[in-house]
Formats: structure tokens, sequence, C-alpha cells
């Protein structure tokens, strides 16, 4: 027997990485090729596998640390054959030296197990349509991409239509186009093909094909199902299946799943992993937030559904088909209205100056080709009323014992298309002009109207506006629009008279009602919050200020 130290193969560019997951303990036995540890870098995990058998003696890192290449990792107990054999690998000086005694032998050893990461292995994969929610098919409008192009990770390759929105379909990591799989006006779903690349593929892409094998007995497992069968239970790697799920171990995750859980607000201890070595995959990500969205309500909320009746039975009738958009917006409706406890504060805004301001600017707004509607001033007070009470560009996180200080502002605005309701996402509304703004508004309303909104433009508001007055109205109630805690509902601009001066005189009079939660904004807040917005747009000139 004798001790080997396992260090660190070519990280290729990568100078440091960090160590994200331990996959072995001192004492254990290890096959060769087992995984030891996970790297991370700031493009892909990689797995490094061990390059022969033997027993764990000892471990050199913890997780946390940077290494780089040929840092010691770890050292094992192996029989001296193993030793012999792998020594050309680890140590190519030895290689060159044991090659002037046993020259024919040099061959088997420079080939022998030198653990290369995925990282840096250039291979040829496909690239799928993501998951679309449905098994709907939706249509390719444009491509983005050629032949022998070369991508890095995260450009656009294709955008698709749904009857939802547009979305750009990003590439999942670098490389170079080897072919086109598909053509504009085509129609895909989730799963199809798109192209092949030659790609510096990501661990996670490498192991996919593997991963949906796993997934099965991983499963049948969790439910208590019969005990797998051996092959079974050799593709399922008992030291690391705990860690996937473990909340209080580090999460095994590449960058990529940890970016988009990061944007959807997931808690990745709660996400099942799906992947080799129950690592968490983009779909389990996916999986985990609609399984959250359809659940039914919680803390002992029972929502009990209508039952269907035959209304054929009272005259004719016919079935019409909701669309997806219709479909998903009742479903976070009804989510919103379960989980948050809504307030709603009424008030009136007297935007008679405003509105004699902005028919001052129609001369401006002609010659700059922008219809200067109210929306954009509403915009900006908004903004504004929320630097002045930060209390309301807030998230509650899930715990409930803290909540997220957002240092942005971005506004959100409810457009009503024949699809259904989309809310485009106007960004730094409190460092634009009233013009730039103006311009964003219109933009982003024609985009919405036409189908062709991204879905980067659908997210990230702190706040939402929901404005009912071009239809008509005194007032309504919108519902909080969660992870956000406020709304505002603008009714219909109507002239009432006012006691100024000792006398009633006539002003255009604005209702708006701010609905929030209760969980975050204490009744005070909301009512100085919806006073100081009244009194912004009652003076624009307190915008200025």
């Amino acid at each position: 027997m004798s001790i080997e130290n396992i260090k660190v193969p070519d990280l290729g560019d990568s100078s440091e990485v960090e160590v994200i997951e331990l996959l072995v303990s001192v004492g254990q036995s290890v096959e060769e090729n087992d995984s030891l540890l996970v790297l991370e870098s700031d493009k892909a995990a990689m797995e490094i596998p061990a390059p022969m058998a033997g027993v764990v003696k000892s471990i050199s890192v913890n997780l946390g640390d940077q290494v780089s290449t040929g840092s010691e990792m770890l050292s094992l107990e192996v029989a001296e054959s193993d030793a012999q054999d792998v020594v050309p690998a680890k140590e190519p000086e030895a290689a060159a030296e044991s090659s002037k005694v046993e020259p024919a032998a040099e061959p088997a050893k420079v080939e022998a197990p030198t653990p290369v990461p995925a990282a840096a292995t250039a291979t040829s994969q496909t690239i799928e349509v993501p998951d679309l929610g449905s098994d709907d098919e939706v249509e390719i409008i444009e491509i983005h991409i050629k032949e022998k192009d070369a991508v890095e990770a995260d450009d656009v390759l294709i955008t698709l239509e749904s009857d939802k929105a547009a979305m750009d379909v990003p590439a999942p990591y670098a490389g170079v186009i080897e072919s086109l799989l598909v053509a504009v006006g085509d129609k895909v779903k989730t799963g199809s093909q798109i192209a092949k690349i030659l790609a510096v593929a990501p661990q996670a892409a490498q192991e996919e094909p593997q991963a949906k094998q796993e997934a099965q007995p991983i499963e049948k497992q969790a439910a208590s199902e019969p005990a797998a069968t051996p092959q079974q239970a050799e593709a399922v790697p008992q030291p690391a299946a705990a860690t996937g799920n473990d909340s209080s171990k580090k999460i095994y995750a590449g960058p990529a799943v940890r970016k988009m859980a990061r944007e959807l607000g997931v808690n990745l201890g709660q996400v099942k992993g799906s992947g080799a070595k129950s690592r968490i995959l983009k779909e389990d990500v996916q999986e985990f937030v609609k399984k959250k969205i359809n659940a039914p309500a919680s803390q002992g909320v029972a929502v009990s559904t209508i039952p269907d009746i035959d209304f054929s039975q009272f005259g004719e009738v016919e079935e019409v088909q909701r669309s997806k958009l219709h479909k998903l917006t009742a479903i976070n409706m009804q989510r919103n209205w379960n989980s948050v406890p809504h307030v709603a504060q009424f008030n009136e805004a007297d935007v008679t100056d405003l509105e004699e301001f902005r028919a001052e600017l129609k001369g401006e707004a002609e010659r700059r080709g922008v219809k200067l509607t109210f929306l954009p001033f509403l915009l900006k007070a908004c903004a504004k009323a929320l630097l002045e009470y930060p209390q309301f560009n807030v998230s509650l996180h899930s715990s409930g014992e803290y909540v997220i200080q957002k240092k942005y502002v971005h506004i959100g605005m409810a457009v009503a298309t024949e699809a259904g309701l989309v809310v485009p996402v106007i960004r730094d509304v409190d460092q634009k002009t009233i013009w730039q703004i103006a311009e964003e508004v219109i933009e982003l309303s024609n985009k919405a109207k036409n189908r062709k909104l991204t879905a980067a433009e659908m997210q990230g508001a702190c706040f939402t506006i929901s404005s009912l007055g071009a239809i008509g109205g005194t007032g309504f109630i919108p519902i909080v629009n969660a992870p956000e805690v406020a709304i505002l509902g603008v009714g219909k601009t109507d002239i009432k008279p006012v006691y100024i001066g000792g006398e009633f005189v006539p002003r255009k009079i604005l209702p708006i009602t701010l609905s929030y939660d209760h969980k975050a904004v204490n009744g005070v807040d909301g009512g100085l919050f919806a006073t100081y917005l009244g009194k912004l747009l009652g003076d624009v000139r307190h915008l200025a200020l």
C-alpha cells in the first residue's frame, strides 16, 4: 500500500475556482472515476473524479476554498500496482524518466487517467428549446445565428412567439454553431432541437443524458417504491444523494441555475435535484416554481372548487378556450389574493394644474414626436414617493424573518391586450426625465399589444400601476402583484366642485386607490404614501425637488 496525493487537474482558462462540495470523507473507499469533489468557476461547475481506486486518508481542502491547477485536494491509500499505473499521468517528469527504462510501456502510462474537467472538453452538443410551461407549439419568428458563428453563453440564438409574448432562447454555453436544425416560421415546443454546437460544454450539459436516467430511480426511492435493481442502485451514488436537498449544506448547482433561482426568488435548499449526483438543474427550478404557483392555498386556508354545471339545460351554450395568458393571470391573481392580506387606501388628487401644464407641452411633444399622456407624470410621481417611503419598495422573504430592501426603482404598468393582461416594466424611473419615460411607455405599450415583449421586459418591478382611466369608473381595488407589496389603481379624471377661497370652483379630480400587503406595510404608512402622492400630482413643481 502507498499514499498518493491527488491534485487539481488542468483547469484550462480558469485560474482559481471554488470548492462548492465535498463528495467523500476520510476513511471512505472510492473506485476509479468516482467523483471526489465539485469545483465551480464563473462559467460552470465541474466534478473531479478519482484517478484510481483507494481509501481516502486525508482531505486538504474545505468548502469555499479557492484552488487552482496543481493544488493538493486529498490523499488516497492505494495498492502498489494502482500507484505505479497512475504515476505517469500525475507526474509527467517521472513518466519521462521511466520511459528510458521501459519505453514500450510509455504510451499506456501517458494515456492513463489524467482527469480532465468536463468544462474544458470540446464536444458536439444539441441545443434544445427550454421548458415553455406547456406542450403547445410556438413559432420561430427570428434566428440570430448562422452556421460557423461563434457564440458566448447566454447569447440569443432564436426568438419564439407564443400567445403571451416573444421570448429569446439563449445559448446554454459558449461554442461554435455546427448546424442549424430550424428555420423561421417553424413550429417548435419544449425539447425541440434548435442547433448543434461544438462547445466547451458545462458539466451540467454533459450530464444531462445521465441525469434523465438517474432521475427516475431517485424519484422511486423518494416515493418509497420497491427497491431498485442492482443496476439502478449503481446509478444513484450514495455519498452525494442527500446533499442536493439538504438546505443546511452547500447547494449542488451551477452558476446558471443559481442565477435563475435568484431571479425567481427560489430557495435552492428547497429544490430537489434530478441531475447526476442530485445536481439541481434549470428544469428542477422551473418545476419547483410551477408547483408553488399551482399549489392550493396553505396555512389552513381551504379553497373550495366551484362545481361545474351543465348550462346547456338552460339554453344554447358554447365552450370558448381560454388563452394561456388568461389562465396564467387567473392562477397568479388567485395566489396573490389568498396569500396577501389586502388593505386599500382611497384618495383623490387635484390634477388641474398638472393637466394645464401637460397641455402647454403639447407643441414641444409634437416636435419631439412623442405623445405625452398623463402616465409618465404618474410614473415619475410614484418613483419619488417610493424614494420618500422606501418601506413600499421591498419584498418579503418567504421565511417572514426579513424583507429585501430594493435600491432601484422599477415600475410596472398594466397593459390590456387581446391575449390578456401583461405588465411591462420601466426601469430606473427615478433617474429618467418625463420625455424619456414617455418614449418608453409608448415603446413598451406597442410591444405589448403586438406580443413582442421579452421575458426580461416583464420582470423586476418594485411597484405596479393599473390605470382604468380611459375606460371609466370612479375607482377599483387592484390586487397586489406579489412579491411586490403595493399597487396603485387609477380611475377616470372627473370635474368636481372644490371649495377654494370662499367659493366652489371646478377642479379636475383623479381618484386613486393604493392596495398594499398588510404583512409588510402598516396602515399609517399607506395613508402617508397616498397623501404624499396626491401632493406630488397636485403640484408638478414638487417632482423637481
